[in-house]
């Protein structure tokens, strides 16, 4: 089983909201997921993603591959943590 990490799109028509999840690669962009590592509203300007790092560095370890928005997220999440 391919794990990916990326955004599953939810929020009213015209207000995206995305949530940041580990999916089966073969699972349909806002259908199941395994496990929820945190949100994302681009429309907020400042602190717009919340991110686990806990649980993203755990599945990062399983062999999980994020795609390239979210592998964005992480690296400022992990650049404010600091």
């Amino acid at each position: 089983m391919a794990v990916v990490i990326r955004l599953r799109q939810e929020g009213a028509k015209g207000h995206h909201v995305f949530r940041i999840v580990a999916a089966d690669k073969r699972f349909p962009r806002d259908g199941r997921f395994l496990d929820i590592l945190g949100t994302y509203d681009p429309a907020q300007s400042k602190n717009n993603a919340n991110v686990n790092l806990d649980k993203v560095n755990e599945w990062i370890s399983k062999g999980a591959q994020p795609s390239d928005t979210v592998r964005s997220l992480i690296k400022k999440a992990q650049a404010a943590a600091k």
